[in-house]
């Protein structure tokens, strides 16, 4: 029944219409929602919202907010508001595909900024007030307290920080849930901070709900709606691939004595690359794994329930259709081993750093010196975003980046002799892995890196083309260091540009 999910009287007194609590919000606000990587986002007020704001504008009226989420969303919220419109400026990270064109089109402000940043960001005023908090919660209890859904991310800071809060109680999500979160109550500002009670990934040092003040909340309103669950595409060759290379390092690691068997804490991004090394994880014989990462996607479900991975600590889910309904199935099991933590626990730059998290991210290119891109198409339009990748990147105790030697059909190579733009620095690389192999750049000088990158990681077809400007980079360069041709370090991506391919 609806009123099991809202056990405050109170509260249930202000249950209204999505148009309502959508009304609430005014021209110029600064609106903080709930969501993390399609999950745990609302989802009837943005779209109310949406449809309220394109009716203001065909009435000639002007109206836009600034948007502040966890992570990317969905359709129903990032999507329906860029397509009104409706989004002055939107931080810290996104996916949607109407979004990305109209940041790139310069007609919507974007700032990408670490994940670990944003709460603190936040409290420390650098983006001024939050006018209204939207958040999604899968029940309120009867002290008003709020049962976060599937995802925390920022929603311990929007809600104390919103001058009013609308919540979206939403049943599709699962009664049980309730119990699987660690809202950690402990932060300060600087000079007042202490250190963060949290030693290993399964322990929990808050609260299992959210706070709020109960006079905040303007507005309560039913939802029923399922999450964002794209399914993800088959696991491919070239993925496969990535992944027997970084488990035969891994392997090698442990039997050099600088991994246990049980390895160190992983952290993965989202995408069939990851899920492939989550894949290859089950079959490779490790067992009593850690997670201590953000999103916790099919792959790390499979490992839990196999018993190859112990537990796993994160702010948000991105599962598939199929996932979603093993999660729902099987939660009193997952309840027991996943704890969904704030964003400012699960990204935290300490506790990656103490707990010796191994960081496994995606790329779109890395240079010849092991600089990665990871956010910027031919260095001028944005992809998503950095999200959480430099948390565990710059602070862990080893970073791995994952990517496919070449892109659209081998027009692009993802190894180029400079990167378009830099989002981890070649001081936070450890390792790159290719389906064409993988480099340990760890303790290696910049010309060794650049060797080793060219031999092991780079796809046949440019492999010469890179060997031929080290060579000359080695000879012409004006210092010899770093080698580069600055008139042609960013060429082949000029070439791409002019041309439609790199090769030339």
């Amino acid at each position: 029944m609806h009123e099991d999910r809202i056990r405050h009287a109170g509260l249930r007194d202000r249950v209204t219409s999505a148009e309502h609590a959508a009304s609430l919000i005014q021209p110029g606000e600064t609106v903080a929602m709930s969501g993390f990587t399609g999950s745990g986002y609302p989802k009837a007020v943005p779209l109310a919202l949406a449809t309220r704001i394109e009716q203001a504008h065909a009435a000639g009226v002007p109206f836009q907010i600034k948007l502040m989420t966890g992570a990317s969303t969905a359709p129903e919220l990032d999507g329906a508001l860029a397509k009104a419109d409706a989004i002055a400026l939107r931080m810290p990270f996104q996916s949607d595909p109407d979004a990305r064109k109209r940041i790139n089109d310069g007609t919507l402000d974007y700032i990408d900024i670490h994940l670990s940043h944003v709460a603190q960001h936040v409290w420390f005023g650098f983006y001024g007030p939050i006018d209204t908090a939207v958040i999604e919660v899968s029940a309120i209890r009867e002290d008003g307290t709020l049962v976060p859904s599937t995802s925390v991310g920022n929603n311990k800071t929007w809600l104390d920080l919103a001058k009013k809060v609308i919540v979206e109680v939403n049943d599709w999500q699962p009664a049980d849930i309730e119990g699987m979160h660690d809202i950690y109550y402990g932060t300060a500002l600087p000079p007042h901070r202490k250190p963060i009670p949290l030693e290993h990934v399964r322990d929990r040092i808050g609260d299992t709900a959210l706070r709020c003040d109960p006079d905040k909340i303007v507005a309560v309103v039913r939802t029923h709606g399922p999450d964002r669950n794209s399914p993800f595409t088959p696991i491919d060759g070239t993925s496969e691939r990535i992944a027997a290379h970084l488990i035969d390092f891994l392997k090698h690691e442990v039997t050099q004595g600088r991994l246990p068997p049980n390895l160190l804490p992983l952290q993965s991004g989202v995408g069939n690359i990851p899920n492939a090394v989550l894949a290859g994880l089950a079959k490779s014989g490790f067992r009593g794994l850690t997670a201590f990462t953000e999103v916790i996607q099919d792959g790390m479900l499979d490992l839990l329930r196999d018993g190859v991975l112990d537990v796993a600590s994160c702010t948000g889910f991105a599962l598939s259709p199929e996932a979603n309904e093993a999660f729902k199935r099987d939660i009193a099991f997952y309840r027991e081993r996943i704890i969904l933590r704030t964003q400012e626990m699960s990204n935290h730059p300490e506790l990656v750093r103490r707990l010796g998290c191994i960081g496994m991210n995606g790329m779109i290119e890395a240079d010849l010196y092991g600089n990665v891109n990871s956010t910027h198409v031919m260095g001028s339009r944005i992809q998503n975003g950095i999200g959480g990748s430099g948390d565990f990147a710059r602070n862990g105790f080893m970073s791995v980046f994952l990517s496919p030697s070449i892109a659209k059909g081998g027009s692009i190579s993802a190894l180029v002799p400079m990167v378009s733009h830099v989002d981890h620095t070649e001081h936070d690389v450890s390792v790159i892995v290719t389906e064409q192999g993988l480099a340990d750049l760890r303790g290696l000088t910049p010309k060794q890196r650049a060797r080793l990158l060219i031999a092991n990681c780079a796809h046949p077809d440019y492999r010469d083309a890179l060997q031929d400007y080290f060579d000359r980079a080695l000879h012409y360069s004006y210092g010899k260091h770093t080698p580069h041709l600055l008139p042609e370090a960013l060429s082949w991506h000029q070439r791409w540009l002019d041309t439609g391919s790199m090769k030339g």
